[in-house]
């Protein structure tokens, strides 16, 4: 975690999650500074993170944060199904991702999977102070040229649509499926009862049209190459 955080009393709190440290300062530096035109105001303390464990780690901490500012490519994000992970395990914390695509089906899955926004990297800075304070408000902000309610024709599409009908214990679940790990540690980590696990799973393979716990991760596992072949994001550097 950064230790170059900025508060400013009575404001929001935010957690600006990206690999590159100038462009979290940037980012930063252009939300505080503006804290006094017209969409700002809100802006309290704001946190750093350049990878998901730190995220993470300033959420179990700070259960109240306010935002969190999440990059796609970031170490350990692993796309999408990085983001279904983060709104799993903390469904009451807003996320909008902030991403060097501005591609309509990225924006479009980004939202199936509980994104509260999405900002280009190419935006003007007034205009991120604007969708920033929109979402701390209790809104969405998502570029306006893009239809949300567009139904894209692909795999990545499908998938996702069945994905977004789980609810955050069921993805919490499945993510440890992809980790390998058998319904008693999952019954362990989640501190509830194996038979309560069970049932997780066998909702998880009737939402998603699964055979088999192995055919489920490998549906999650498919957004990310999906995603990477479709619509390629940028390597983090």
């Amino acid at each position: 975690m950064s230790s170059s955080d900025n508060q400013v009393s009575g404001g929001a709190r935010l957690v600006i999650a990206d690999d590159h440290p100038l462009f979290r300062d940037a980012l930063r530096q252009a939300l505080v500074n503006g804290s006094g035109d017209a969409a700002g105001g809100v802006i309290g303390e704001v946190k750093e993170a350049g990878s998901i464990d730190d995220v993470l780690s300033e959420l179990a901490a700070n259960p109240e944060t306010d935002l969190v500012l999440l990059d796609l490519t970031m170490p350990g994000v692993r796309g999408l199904s990085g983001l279904m992970n983060l709104r799993a395990r903390y469904p009451d914390v807003p996320v909008v991702v902030v991403s060097a695509s501005d591609d309509p089906a990225v924006v479009r899955r980004c939202a199936d999977f509980g994104a509260s926004g999405f900002i280009p990297k190419s935006l003007q800075i007034a205009e991120m102070r604007e969708a920033v304070a929109n979402v701390i408000a209790g809104g969405e902000w998502f570029p306006p040229d893009i239809d949300l309610a567009t139904d894209d024709e692909n795999e990545l599409a499908d998938i996702a649509q069945r994905l977004s009908t789980l609810t955050p214990q069921q993805v919490r679940v499945l993510m440890m499926l992809g980790e390998g790990l058998l319904n008693k540690q999952i019954a362990y980590e989640l501190g509830v009862s194996e038979a309560t696990v069970k049932a997780h799973v066998s909702a998880i393979l009737q939402k998603l049209g699964a055979d088999s716990r192995t055919q489920a991760v490998i549906m999650v596992n498919r957004i990310d190459s999906l995603q990477r072949d479709a619509f390629p994001l940028p390597e983090a550097e």
